[in-house]
């Protein structure tokens, strides 16, 4: 009789985890985090970015990236994201921010900004979501890490 009982729980395990309904609980035990794509750097600038990540952005705690990796952060819901790795800017006459020796170059998104560290190699972005508005004030979180980068010799003028 318990061989039957252990039968039927097995097989309506396995039905329900056919039809997705289980997913919800693996979900829960293994979040998958905010997608993030990792960008395609092969030096080693941001080994020591990653170290200098902030714990807490905006008063909120880190969350998971997927994929996994050091040179992606976020933080929050909805979520600001960090990625190091990218190029380094070029000559730009867009909006740039000086904050605190860091110079970040402004781009206004539709739900949020962008920011992109200026006169690093290679250079660290950001994602700030309009709910953390005035968007700029976050900057200052980063600096450690866009600090440890190598510089290259531009600033904001």
């Amino acid at each position: 009789m318990r061989r039957a009982a252990r039968r039927r729980a097995l097989l309506a395990a396995a039905g329900l985890l056919i039809l997705g309904t289980a997913g919800a609980v693996v979900y829960a035990v293994w979040p998958r985090g905010v997608d993030v794509a990792v960008p395609d750097y092969a030096g080693t600038g941001c080994d020591a970015a990653s170290r200098a990540w902030p714990q807490r952005v905006a008063g909120r705690d880190g969350v998971d990236t997927s994929p996994a990796s050091a040179r992606t952060r976020a933080w929050g819901d909805p979520a600001v994201v960090a990625r190091c790795g990218l190029p380094a800017l070029g000559p730009t006459t867009d909006e740039c921010l000086d904050v605190d020796g860091v110079g970040w170059v402004v781009e206004q998104l539709s739900d949020g900004a962008r920011f992109t560290t200026f006169g690093t190699d290679p250079a660290i972005e950001v994602l700030v979501p309009k709910a953390y508005a005035p968007e700029p004030l976050l900057l200052p979180a980063f600096g450690p890490a866009a600090k440890a980068l190598p510089q290259n010799g531009r600033h904001c003028s």
